[in-house]
């Protein structure tokens, strides 16, 4: 049993859900296409796919639900995010 377990459980993206998602920098600056990992009602987990210069808040467009993110924790091309 964990010391501080989470609130939430961690829902992975299944079924007819897409794992396709879009970070939106800026009104002007290209999307930057990756694939969302995992997801929880607080935050996500996003694969960049190679692309790893991104500023520390954002907007994740997942299918048709945009949120504001800002950046927990990085770990190689994987990004980790709060909403």
């Amino acid at each position: 049993m964990p010391q501080f377990p989470r609130k939430y459980a961690r829902v992975k993206p299944a079924g007819l859900v897409s794992r396709q998602a879009k970070i939106i920098t800026d009104a002007r600056a290209p999307v930057i296409p990756c694939t969302l990992i995992d997801y929880s009602p607080g935050g996500a987990c996003v694969d960049l796919g190679g692309q790893v210069n991104i500023p520390d808040r954002f907007e994740l467009l997942h299918v048709n639900t945009k949120k504001r993110c800002r950046i927990a924790w990085k770990r190689g091309t994987r990004v980790g995010v709060v909403f």
